[in-house]
């Protein structure tokens, strides 16, 4: 979540206009968090908000890095009246290849806060940054279009979903020669048929898939029955690799199914909700990179690596941070019977029998 207080500290900030019933400027949430944990040092270099992620990734060197970006990029004045309206300046776009990020999710419920004009700038202003999108487009075609991504072992196809109990408005749907977001009307097992019937028409022999899915409540841990429903009607099917949640603003637990990962929530990985109280017990300052590994049989290893979000900047979380991190995970995970334990490196990592 790139854009408001965090699109006011890097080099090229919007206008700090927002629309919202209890702030008026993006630059309160700055205020907020620095009123907390110090001084953040603007305009930030393109890189800082990622931290210690930074030497992480270079270490792993995934052969790919995708993310859920939620928010439009634009500088447009055309506002939705939904409440709360996220956007990033253009200009900023750097911050996103600082981390060398390969595709950009859009199916969520930020996307469109500056309308269909401002859905238009941030693919723009993506793809002239060489970074694939999935999940929103100009057109039906486009938005449920995966995104294509070439490694040295095969591709790997993204698709990104919206759901409604996520807060995707259904005005936002894609439809032909109608701009929007890959819009799940339901998680029935209908419509769980037809994304598969769509996932065949793209996916060749050797292809890992990828299901990129914003569903589910801000806060709370539980998981619909409907959500582990549709993800293991996908993942059922054959055609479905990976299921990447996200919406809630914390992990949440994770699932292996069929020796498949099925991530029900992945938590933000960088926000601005620094100095907001209320939401404690959720850990909400402790954040996940997930790193899972496959091969032609499934899942091989599911490694995560806690860090803690300060001052609008990724750092390793501290141990005992972590070892909070790993008892909640653990916890939320072992219904769906898996275990999370933590290794000598201070990352953690799943088990499922």
């Amino acid at each position: 979540m790139t854009g408001r207080g965090i699109d006011q500290v890097l080099p090229h900030p919007n206008d700090p206009v927002i629309h919202e019933r209890y702030a008026g400027s993006a630059l309160d949430y700055v205020e907020l968090a620095e009123r907390v944990n110090g001084v953040i040092p603007a305009p930030v270099p393109f890189d800082y908000v990622w931290g210690d992620a930074l030497a992480e990734l270079h270490r792993v060197a995934p052969d790919a890095r995708i993310v859920n970006l939620e928010t439009s990029i634009t500088t447009s004045d055309a506002w939705e009246p939904k409440g709360i309206n996220y956007r990033m300046n253009p200009g900023n776009v750097p911050c996103l290849s600082a981390a060398g990020i390969d595709c950009c999710v859009l199916a969520n419920n930020h996307v469109l806060d500056w309308g269909p004009e401002g859905l238009d700038a941030t693919l723009t202003t993506l793809r002239a940054a060489g970074l694939h999108t999935a999940g929103a487009g100009p057109d039906r075609a486009a938005a449920w279009a995966p995104a294509v991504l070439a490694t040295s072992e095969g591709r790997i196809l993204v698709f990104g979903l919206g759901a409604p109990d996520s807060g995707v408005p259904r005005a936002w749907a894609a439809a032909e020669d109608v701009p929007g977001v890959a819009f799940l009307p339901d998680l029935s097992k209908g419509t769980a048929n037809e994304v598969v019937a769509h996932v065949q028409r793209f996916r060749r022999a050797g292809d890992i898939v990828v299901i990129s899915v914003h569903w589910g409540e801000n806060w709370g841990y539980a998981v619909p029955p409907s959500h582990r429903d549709f993800a293991h009607r996908l993942v059922g099917s054959g055609t479905v690799d990976v299921i990447h949640g996200h919406s809630s603003h914390h992990p949440r637990g994770l699932e292996v199914y069929e020796g498949k990962p099925i991530l029900y929530g992945c938590g933000d990985f960088l926000n601005d909700y620094e100095g907001i109280s209320g939401y404690e017990e959720f850990l909400d300052d402790l954040v996940l990179m997930y790193f899972p590994t496959l091969d032609a049989s499934g899942l091989t290893q599911l490694r995560m690596v806690p860090l803690r979000l300060r001052r609008f900047r990724l750092e390793r979380a501290a141990p005992p941070d972590a070892a909070r991190l790993q008892q909640v995970l653990d916890r939320e995970s072992a219904p769906f019977g898996a275990s999370i334990e933590t290794t000598e490196d201070g990352a953690l990592l799943a088990r499922w029998a």
